[in-house]
Formats: structure tokens, C-alpha cells, sequence
């Protein structure tokens, strides 16, 4: 009789456990990849520089670059409000700096930074610039401060140094390089 009860005690708790695992909640899904855009970043001449690659994060876009063929020195390095690099118009087609919001240029302007504003990039005498750069003023999600809208936008590197607070575009001069930030299709 004990080992009736005994056996009648194991299939209890085996039973148990099997409805307590029935009505465990379920596992979660598998983190999605973060949203990607990568480019190619082109020259006046219109030869491919090297790409840049955004990835999008919760509080913004980190930004990497792995170009070659600069001309040395510290370079202004905007979004622009148009994904469009026409080498022919000096990537004038690229539009005014990507300034949802309102905010004035400058990382050190009153009113400012907007969303195109960055960290001036330093490129070295081999003429490369490999580089991260974290932005929280734009997004590659839908909304108003989307570089992903219906026209895109461009990431523009500049021949000088923006100076963080000249209006409208930080007195960084010529536009030397170019690349078009739409999604992939």
C-alpha cells in the first residue's frame, strides 16, 4: 500500500509539472536586427570614396565611415534635407542642411544644434576617414526627424571645418563628398 501511495504521489508531481509548464508564458521573440542603410560616398569626380553605414538606435543613428582619397585636414560633416548627389551641381542638389524641428545650425549656436549637425571629422595625410559618430537629433524610423522621408536625405563632407556656429551652414565651405540615404530597395 506505501508504495501505492508513493507511486500514486509521483505521478502527481509529474502531472503537475506538466500543467505548470503548459501555462508557463511563452519565450520571447528573437530581438529584430536593427534597422541598416548603408551608401557609397562619392567625389566630385564622381569615383566612389567608400561607404558609410547607418544604423539605427532607440535615441538616434550611429554613423560609421570607411572612405579613402580625402584631401587631409578637419572637415565639416552635415545630414542634408535631400538624397540627391549630383556631382555636376557640386552636390548643391543635396539641399540645406537636414533641419527638422526648426533648430538653428551649430553644435555651439544658440538655438541649436539641428539634426544635420556633427562633429567636425578629422581625416589624416593617407587621406582616410574611418570613423563613428553618434547622432540623436535624427532617426532612420518614419516620423519628422526621419533622414528616411519620400526624397531622403545625403551626408555631405565639406572642404573645411564647420565652425559650430555661423549660420546658415557653419562657414564650412565647398561640398567635396556625397552620399544618398534612402532605404534599400
Amino acid at each position: 500500500m506505501t508504495s501505492l501511495i508513493r507511486l500514486a504521489a509521483a505521478g502527481s508531481m509529474l502531472l503537475a509539472g506538466c500543467v505548470a509548464h503548459a501555462d508557463a508564458p511563452p519565450a520571447p521573440p528573437p530581438a529584430a536586427a536593427p534597422l541598416t542603410v548603408k551608401a557609397s560616398v562619392i567625389g566630385l569626380d564622381g569615383a566612389t570614396l567608400g561607404t558609410v553605414t547607418l544604423t539605427d538606435a532607440p535615441t538616434g543613428v550611429l554613423i560609421s565611415t570607411d572612405l579613402a582619397g580625402l584631401p587631409a585636414g578637419d572637415h565639416g560633416f552635415h545630414f542634408h534635407e535631400t538624397g540627391l548627389c549630383d556631382a555636376a551641381t557640386k552636390f548643391a542638389s543635396a539641399g540645406a542642411h537636414f533641419a527638422a524641428g526648426g533648430m538653428a545650425h551649430g553644435l555651439m549656436a544658440m538655438g541649436g544644434p539641428h539634426g544635420g549637425d556633427m562633429p567636425n571629422q578629422h581625416v589624416g595625410s593617407d587621406g582616410k576617414l574611418v570613423s563613428q559618430v553618434f547622432n540623436s537629433g535624427v532617426t532612420l524610423r518614419a516620423g519628422p526627424h526621419s533622414l528616411l522621408d519620400a526624397d531622403g536625405s545625403a551626408l555631405v563632407i565639406h572642404a573645411v571645418a564647420d565652425d559650430y556656429t555661423s549660420q546658415p551652414a557653419g562657414a564650412a565651405g565647398a561640398r567635396i563628398a556625397c552620399a544618398v540615404i534612402k532605404p534599400a530597395s
